[in-house]
């Protein structure tokens, strides 16, 4: 039985956000059309667990994310990005930024950096929530983890990430420790 034609066309829909998912995930274009593939492939084949209520991206981002860890898993090894592999990227004019040659590409280029120097989980949860637009509960539940959890990782990504763009200098502004949340 296939899935039903209102299925089908949420989960064309909704294949630009797997695919941005997926490149921040892997940072390889076979990779992520690989992945991409898989999340539409167990999609599909599973259709009919598909709960209605739910958002549809946040289904197949599970499954995105099911699928990376699964690969991670059987290869056993974490890909390590060359910051000189991004330069080329860039000097091909690749990407969502536009090809503009001036200030973007040099922005691009520390953004995408920065990234790779995030941890797994700290880049998937930054990206989710501020990529994908993720409420924090719907972030959880793509990566099976509680909420605090979500919020904790989300907190030492955007201080990593600030710190990377800044050149590895402290804000002025910056508390050193814990802060307390009320």
């Amino acid at each position: 039985m296939s899935a039903p034609d209102p299925f089908r066309q949420q989960l064309l829909d909704a294949l630009p956000r797997v695919r941005r998912y997926a490149r921040t995930l892997s940072f390889d274009d076979h990779a992520t059309d690989d992945l991409v593939q898989a999340t539409v492939e167990r999609a599909l084949t599973h259709w009919h667990q598909f709960d209605q209520r739910r958002d549809i991206r946040v289904w197949l981002l599970s499954i995105a994310h099911n699928a990376h860890m699964d690969r991670l898993r059987r290869e056993r090894r974490f890909s390590v990005v060359d910051p000189t592999q991004l330069a080329e990227t860039a000097d091909a004019g690749e990407g969502a930024f536009g090809a503009d040659p001036g200030v973007q590409v040099a922005l691009r280029m520390d953004l995408l950096a920065a990234l790779a120097r995030l941890t797994r989980e700290h880049r998937e949860v930054l990206l989710l929530v501020g990529v994908e637009q993720l409420s924090y509960a719907e972030c959880a539940e793509v990566l099976g983890v509680p909420n605090g959890t979500v919020m904790s990782r989300l907190s030492r990504a955007r201080v990593a990430m600030r710190a990377a763009l800044d050149g590895g200098r402290p804000r002025p502004d910056a508390q050193p420790g814990l802060r307390r949340v009320v």
